[in-house]
């Protein structure tokens, strides 16, 4: 047998007290927020939303109930619901301290699978108050998650809510814990070998997770005799009877056995869902050959993977933390299932359902990962191996795949009331839901955590330059370099209550770096026939920040550098370009990010190039889509005007038409066609008016036919349409340089720190 390393460890991403407050109070507090999916805007539409118009839907549902799916949001609508007695690894909290938790569960329904969801915390732990509450809010919602609730009252609120409502009833932290394990757990019995009938489980904690990974595995064909149940007082065996109660009798086996370290002997898989410590090294010595180990004690594993694999380097090893390999997150799970639940109006979530999300999860680790994921991996692609049995969160193709598994299980067991027809365009559909806002930069910045940057902050004596350096080295993404007086940092640090302490952040002061003259003299060499000498050059280096930082990306001596904090882009634009040459056969433009409901849209040039000409739009419409498909996305350019299609005429619409034209020269691999206006170009109906049109679906990559209209058009679309733009992004310099606007906030700068990092301007 090959020699089993035990994997590397990475740096986990981290943050002060403070960050987490600050990012759950602004820019307003809390995580969720309702928006209308109506128009009102004028007298008729408030007519037809409300009164008298709203009366036509509520005389339809009277007379069928099942119309409340068409005509509300109950068909994607689930209430997370708890009392706050088991708060992650905090305990009995109270159901008001729950309320952070559960909001962050409700944004992850919608991030990952566009489900809507509203939170609602019930103050009392009596389980009979608590199933009274929740049984009467069926008419509001199409599905119920559970939450934090402490067992056994768990499974009594779930068991009796099951049978009272017609709507799915889901306790996430039995059932999702056990679906991704299992899935995992099938992956690790594949590598090794085993048949599920012959193998030897056995599962350390009977709380609520415990008894639904047994309850699990049992039904995907573990024989009962092979599955051996531990809590705090060791072995439940039949016969106990101190600390039982009716759901652990159900997993009780006639054994021997007292003790976990007894179990253990000779096992194959440990499940554990108890705590920190509880798996002892002497314990996995005592392990079958090619020991699966599920350590999913949070925050801290039962075991670590380094523990285990000291002792037994054949050991295949996974935890409920993200660093390490092969983490059992629940997101993987709850969005996806209640997805595929609702979108056939499902009256439950049976156990067919659960075993075909296992089964979806699990062959989709098997599949060859996709670019998005593979560039997450440090340049190498990830493969099905032992490190690597679950899929990762920010896997795309998840949405695609696990909700039509459990939809079809739901149809295939009758408990389906809207049955789909083409699985196919379902498919579709699905990969249509993704939503990109919080996933563009996601995937950026954990793609850099997997190859950590040197990044240098120009203006490093600025509060919220620091505080971004230190986030940037707190979420793990690499080193940070502040360029300014050490004595004023510190400072200025001091001041905002910011502690640097002993993280991987470096102050280099111009004036005094070791590394002064050789930029003194790369500066003099670039500038010395443009009427600078050598001490023109010095003082620049010693006085400006961004020659310097400049300076230290192009002698590599670091990755990239961001700056613009305190001057202008044109200003800070033109000092980089002094150092930084422009990428060889490439054209330097200005790109902005418009991230919306749907697909981002990438629009150029918002930057540099103020009345552009017909070659400078082709090459504008190059760069742009090159960028595009550094974001993962298949570019579809549309040539903006005011005239679609040669109507109406008008001079720089000609400029537009010309443009397209040197593109067909050209021959580029995107699809591009122009002119056009914005409104054909980002909606499916009305370019259906144009059938000749050479988009085949609406454009994400908009050149504008000058400077101002894109400048415009993106500041418009952020006050007035509420769209987030990122940029503009700095795209053609032959080094990794980003800048951020004058007097932006501590995130916008991290999120350029990512891009420039991710080399996003190619």
């Amino acid at each position: 047998m090959a020699e089993m390393k035990p994997p590397m460890k990475p740096k986990r991403p981290s943050f002060t007290d403070q960050e987490a407050l600050a990012f759950h109070a602004k820019p307003r507090p809390g995580k969720l927020a309702i928006q209308p999916t109506k128009p009102m805007a004028t007298q008729r539409d408030l007519s037809l939303a409300y009164s008298p118009g709203v009366a036509v839907p509520v005389l339809a549902i009277a007379e069928d109930p099942s119309r409340s799916f068409d005509y509300t949001v109950r068909g994607n609508m689930v209430a997370v619901i708890t009392n706050g007695t088991a708060i992650l690894g905090l305990g009995n909290l109270g159901a008001l301290a729950s309320k952070p938790v559960m909001e962050g569960k409700s944004v992850l329904f919608k991030r990952f699978a566009d489900v809507d969801s509203i939170d609602l915390e019930v103050a009392t732990e009596d389980p009979e108050e608590f199933i009274n509450a929740v049984k009467y809010l069926g008419p509001s919602f199409g599905g119920i998650n559970l939450e934090d609730i402490k067992a056994p009252e768990c499974f009594i609120i779930e068991e009796r809510l099951r049978d009272m409502m017609d709507i799915p009833v889901f306790h996430d932290d039995q059932h999702g814990t056990a679906i991704i394990a299992a899935a995992g757990m099938i992956n690790a019995m594949k590598l090794t070998g085993r048949d599920i009938k012959k193998t030897k489980l056995v599962c350390n904690g009977a709380g609520a997770a415990g008894i639904a990974c047994l309850d699990l595995v049992k039904a995907m064909g573990f024989a009962p005799e092979n599955v051996t149940l531990c809590d705090t007082k060791g072995v439940v065996y039949r016969g106990r009877v101190e600390g039982m109660n009716q759901w652990k009798s159900a997993h009780a086996i006639d054994t021997d056995a007292r003790t976990l370290a007894d179990a253990m002997k000779g096992a194959d898989i440990f499940f554990g869902l108890s705590a920190k410590g509880a798996l002892t090294q002497d314990m996995v010595q005592t392990m079958g050959p090619n020991p699966i180990i599920f350590a999913m004690a949070n925050p801290d594993p039962e075991i670590t993977p380094e523990e285990a694999h000291a002792v037994r380097p054949d050991a295949i090893v996974a935890t409920g933390r993200s660093d390490y390999p092969n983490q059992v997150n629940n997101v993987l799970g709850f969005p996806y299932i209640f997805r595929g639940a609702l979108d056939v109006r499902a009256k439950t979530i049976n156990m067919e359902m659960k075993i075909a999300a296992v089964n979806a999860l699990a062959e989709l680790a098997r599949e060859d990962v996709p670019d998005e994921v593979a560039s997450a991996y440090q340049g190498s692609r990830p493969r099905f191996g032992r490190e690597y049995l679950i899929p990762v969160p920010f896997d795309p193709r998840l949405i695609a795949i696990v909700p039509p598994a459990v939809a079809q299980a739901a149809m295939d067991t009758g408990v389906a009331r809207k049955p789909i027809v083409d699985m196919k365009e379902y498919r579709h559909e699905l990969s249509a839901r993704r939503d990109p806002v919080a996933g563009v930069l996601q995937s950026i910045f954990e793609r850099v955590r997997r190859s950590p940057k040197r990044v240098v902050f120009a203006e490093g004596e600025e509060e919220q330059v620091i505080r971004a350096a230190l986030s940037f080295v707190n979420q793990g993404l690499g080193t940070a370099v502040l360029v300014g007086r050490e004595e004023r940092v510190r400072e200025t640090a001091a001041n905002a209550g910011i502690d640097l302490g002993d993280k991987d952040v470096e102050i280099h002061n111009a004036q005094k770096s070791q590394h002064n003259s050789a930029y003194a003299q790369l500066l003099y060499e670039r500038l010395q026939r443009r009427g600078f000498l050598l001490r023109d050059c010095q003082r620049i280096i010693n006085y400006d920040r961004n020659h310097f930082a400049a300076a230290m990306v192009a002698a590599g001596d670091a990755d990239a550098m961001v700056s613009g904090v305190t001057r202008n882009f044109s200003i800070a634009l033109e000092e980089v370009r002094r150092v930084i040459d422009d990428k060889p056969g490439h054209r330097l433009i200005g790109v902005s990010i418009v991230l919306t409901r749907g697909e981002p849209i990438i629009v150029a040039d918002t930057a540099i190039t103020e009345m552009p000409e017909a070659e400078d739009l082709a090459d504008i419409a190059v760069e742009a889509a090159g960028m595009a498909r550094r974001l993962g996305y298949e570019p579809r350019v549309a040539m903006l005007a005011f005239s679609t299609f040669g109507h109406p005429a008008g001079d720089r619409s000609k400029r537009v038409k010309e443009a397209v034209r040197l593109l067909d020269e050209r021959r580029v691999d995107f699809e591009y066609d122009g002119e056009m206006a914005a409104d054909i170009a980002l909606n499916r109906e009305l370019m259906k008016a144009y059938p000749f049109c050479r988009l085949t679906d609406t454009a994400n990559v908009l050149v504008m036919p000058a400077f101002h209209s894109a400048s415009i058009a993106t500041k418009m679309m952020q006050e007035l349409g509420g769209a987030t733009v990122i940029g503009p992004i700095v795209v053609g310099l032959s080094k990794p340089v980003q800048l951020v606007h004058l007097g932006a906030k501590d995130s916008d700068i991290v999120n350029m720190a990512a891009l420039a990092a991710f080399n996003i301007g190619g």
